[in-house]
């Protein structure tokens, strides 16, 4: 029988140091804390880490990712009553996102937003699969890989708000052009 031994692990201070692979997904960071499982089974945890600025789109998806807020601040747009709406989250605020919900993130402060990312092993994947090499000058994305984020996002069946979505929740989308 062929199982995955894994030891205890304890990593320090993840709020302020990275502790294993980290990636460049279109501005944020992703560290993968607990690697994701190939059975689909058990959690994936991850460090985001969003830069001042900074906009994760509007997006949905069948995993469930909830975000437990180490340091900094962010604003969320999710589902709520009276439609989708902005909520402020502070260091120490926990955010659920149920599956299925189209959200969005951004950074509107001076400091970076640091969260520990509790989900799927799928969605750890996906972040593993499409996310790039950080560099100590991020340069903007590709068209090409722009257009590989598309297709791998929808290849797992994630859903990626059109750009009059996104205008609509005040998030105004890059325009890229042919290089």
């Amino acid at each position: 029988m062929d199982i995955e031994q894994e030891l205890p692990t304890i990593l320090y201070r993840i709020d302020a140091q990275s502790h294993g692979l980290v990636v460049d997904v279109l501005g944020p960071t992703i560290e993968v804390l607990s690697r994701p499982s190939r059975q689909n089974s058990g959690l994936c945890v991850l460090r985001g880490v969003i830069p001042p600025g900074v906009i994760v789109p509007l997006h949905s998806h069948e995993d469930p990712e909830d975000f437990y807020l180490l340091s900094g601040s962010q604003q969320v747009l999710s589902q709520q009553a009276g439609g989708l709406q902005w909520i402020d989250a502070h260091a120490g605020d926990y955010v659920r996102i149920p599956p299925g919900t189209m959200h969005a993130h951004r950074n509107v402060s001076s400091e970076p937003a640091v969260d520990l990312v509790i989900t799927t092993p799928k969605l750890g994947r996906f972040f593993e699969e499409i996310g790039q090499p950080v560099s100590a000058s991020p340069e903007p994305p590709s068209p090409e890989y722009i257009e590989r984020f598309v297709a791998t996002a929808i290849a797992y069946g994630y859903v990626l708000g059109t750009p009059e979505q996104n205008a609509a929740a005040g998030i105004e989308l890059p325009q890229l052009t042919a290089v």
